[in-house]
């Protein structure tokens, strides 16, 4: 997200279903990094994990990270992830079903539509999900940025 030929870019590692991650994105640095993606000053890759699925069981992250990437093709990323994380369920709750996740791309202007709600209630992106678990993983992260949190399984 933001100008690729920006100078600096951050990598965001994230489980949608992660408090510290939720920390980050509502009071913690995001909003300052926001600010500086829109002057343009910065760029984020982000790269969405699904590991507390296994810990705590269901399948609310990987539906989480599908739903984002349906939300990326309507180019509606940054809205629908904020919506996300101002809603998060508590960790050890599998509570982004489909019927959540479409309740609140409702939040989000120009979100819903045939092609959204269908990508959300088919796991269009699944295959998207598991790579992005996978580069997670890859990627050696052990903890959320304040130290806290979980490490994958």
């Amino acid at each position: 997200m933001g100008d690729p030929d920006a100078k600096v870019t951050v990598r965001l590692y994230e489980d949608p279903r992660c408090p510290v991650c939720e920390e980050f994105e509502t009071i913690g640095g995001s909003p300052r990094l926001r600010e500086e993606m829109l002057a343009r000053r910065a760029a984020t890759e982000y790269t969405l994990a699904s590991f507390l699925d296994d810990r705590f069981g269901g399948s609310g992250s990987k539906r989480a990270v599908n739903a984002l990437r349906a939300a990326l093709e309507e180019g509606k990323f940054v809205e629908y992830h904020e919506v996300l994380y101002a809603n998060q369920p508590e960790e050890s709750v599998d509570g982004f079903t489909d019927a959540r996740l479409l309740e609140l791309a409702g939040q989000v202007e120009g979100l819903r539509g045939p092609r959204f709600n269908a990508a959300v209630k088919s796991m269009k992106y699944r295959s998207f999900v598991t790579a992005s678990e996978k580069a997670y993983e890859r990627a050696g992260v052990r903890r959320t940025p304040e130290g806290r949190g979980h490490p994958p399984p």
